[in-house]
């Protein structure tokens, strides 16, 4: 007499099925992320992210609405500056086009949970992620208190959370001493300790124009090859403050969401990428491979850890896990 593999006559049935699952996914667990740009009146599909947008500020409130419908509660925002400059000046300004934008979501929807991407790179006119030195070298240490001046300022405008995404050493630190002595002990932190140097990043540099116009970023972000730096790197954020630890992408390092996950205890937000969308949805639209796999694939990084998932994908899971 042989065994019966335990369970195989329970999946027989959808309502068991989804009794027994193990790994379960919510649109309150998601993050969706938005690109504001200038202007008024403006809303524009990416050509190389379909089904995302580029929104004025003054455009939001539709958005936010449908996403709170669908029981998404939180967004990420990235400014489209449309000035320049070596500083990245436009990041700070407090009529800048992502503080407005964060004004104009509270405005209307006080209880959206509002992210915002503290960085540099699309506010430069180098594409850089902070300040350059004379020998053309990002110069980490002056760069942090421009990083501190632009997490202040969406303080200031009413962001619940700033979201650093620079990699600059010491700057969780920094952020939080600014955002503390200035009366915004209340903002929390979500901060990318573990952001490669990868190349699906390709979708989002053209909807943020963030492209450096030299070189690469691999001085300050992480060799792909590495998981035990991502340790030591989400390990020095939780100390200097970070309440939430980003690892970023997430389908081609589904191994250090878990490191991370096991080896610090930390909140888990998974950023599942432009070009891990694009990708993906290419796929889908060709028919290469069926709708099933995006949801296939939300699993598989919600399995690996993740407590938060940061995806383009937000609105059609969310469809699909409500039935819409």
């Amino acid at each position: 007499m042989y065994p019966r593999t335990r369970g195989r006559r329970l999946r027989e049935s959808d309502a068991i099925r989804s009794l027994v699952r193990e790994t379960r996914l919510s649109p309150s667990e998601l993050v969706y992320p938005i690109f504001v740009i200038e202007g008024e009146g403006e809303k524009r599909e990416i050509s190389s992210m379909p089904g995302n947008y580029h929104f004025s500020a003054d455009m939001l409130a539709d958005e936010i609405s449908e996403l709170r419908d669908l029981g998404i509660n939180a967004v990420l925002i990235f400014g489209v500056p449309g000035i320049k400059d070596s500083i990245g000046s436009e990041a700070y300004r407090d009529a800048g086009v992502v503080q407005r934008a964060v004004r104009n979501i509270k405005a209307q929807h006080p209880d959206m949970l509002v992210i915002t991407d503290v960085c540099m790179c699309q506010y430069t006119d180098h594409g850089h992620c902070g300040l350059l030195s004379e020998n053309g070298r990002v110069d980490n240490d002056r760069t942090l208190e421009y990083l501190s001046r632009i997490a202040l300022s969406h303080a200031r405008a009413g962001a619940d959370m700033v979201a650093p995404s620079d990699m600059m050493d010491g700057r969780v630190g920094h952020i939080r001493d600014q955002l503390d002595d200035n009366e915004y002990k209340h903002v929390g932190i979500m901060s990318y300790a573990v952001k490669y140097a990868s190349a699906f990043y390709g979708p989002f540099r053209d909807a943020a124009g963030s492209a450096p116009s030299f070189g690469d970023r691999k001085t300050y972000q992480m060799d792909p090859a590495n998981t035990d730096e991502a340790l030591r790197e989400a390990r020095a954020d939780i100390d200097e403050g970070a309440d939430i630890i980003i690892v970023k992408p997430a389908l081609a390092y589904l191994d250090v969401v878990r490191r991370v996950k096991d080896s610090t205890g930390a909140v888990v937000a998974a950023y599942n990428v432009s070009g891990e969308y694009a990708m993906l949805k290419g796929a889908v639209e060709s028919g290469i491979l069926g709708e099933d796999a995006i949801m296939e694939s939300l699993i598989s990084i919600k399995r690996a850890g993740a407590d938060i998932i940061i995806t383009y994908f937000a609105k059609e899971i969310a469809r699909k896990l409500r039935g819409k």
